[in-house]
């Protein structure tokens, strides 16, 4: 399992990227870092045309019952790939 020290230094990682990720990938991070944070997704799903909060909203929502320690060790891992792929 990831530290917290090590969950943290991964979020700064990721801000200091290199290259951009793909939208995919910035969603997986997103959703990620906020099942990590925060759990299971809260709240209604978004509507009408704010798309953006709705694929976030889904991606999220995607990971309900995951453990946020298995979150977290999923996020340093993933930053680590995109990291070790630039």
């Amino acid at each position: 399992m990831a530290t917290q020290e090590q969950f943290d230094q991964a979020v700064n990682r990721s801000k200091s990227l290199t290259e951009r990720p793909s939208n995919e990938e910035l969603l997986s991070l997103y959703a990620l870092y906020k099942q990590a944070t925060e759990g299971d997704v809260s709240g209604e799903r978004p509507g009408g045309f704010d798309f953006k909060a709705i694929a976030k909203y889904d991606v999220w929502a995607a990971l309900k019952g995951k453990p946020q320690e298995e979150a977290q060790e999923e996020y340093v891992n993933f930053v680590e790939k995109l990291a070790n792929n630039q």
